[in-house]
This record gives structure tokens, sequence and C-alpha cells, in this order.
């Protein structure tokens, strides 16, 4: 078993890790999903300076996503 090393990547890379089966466009929406109803991991990504219209998420943003979600 390996462990994830988070990296920065487009929200579609990251959704397509969660969700292989998924076309980009539907994963990115699922994922999104889970990040926007879980209110702890919205408000730090909020201090990281998260924007919603950005495509890609920061290493440190998917540390926090990672933390809130678990492993892809």
């Amino acid at each position: 078993m390996t462990t994830f090393r988070p990296v920065s990547m487009k929200k579609s890379e990251l959704a397509l890790l969660y969700f292989p089966q998924s076309a980009p466009l539907v994963g990115t929406n699922r994922l999104m999903r889970w990040i926007y109803s879980c209110l702890p991991l919205m408000l730090e990504l909020e201090a990281t300076g998260y924007q919603r219209s950005q495509k890609y998420f920061t290493s440190r943003q998917v540390s926090l996503i990672i933390r809130h979600l678990g492993d892809p």
C-alpha cells in the first residue's frame, strides 16, 4: 500500500483519484459536493485563500482535503 503524497493538482485530477470510474466533470462535481458539505474543511480551505473559481488545489489544500475526506 502506498501513501498518497499531496502535490498541487487540478481539481479534476484529484477528483479522478477519488472517483476513477467517473468522467472528469462528473468526478469533479462529486468531489466538490463532498468538499462543500464539510464545513470544517471549507473553513480551512478558505483560510488558505481558496476561491471556488480556482482550477487547481495547492499542495496544502490537497493535504486538508485528504485529512477531512480520507485518502483517494
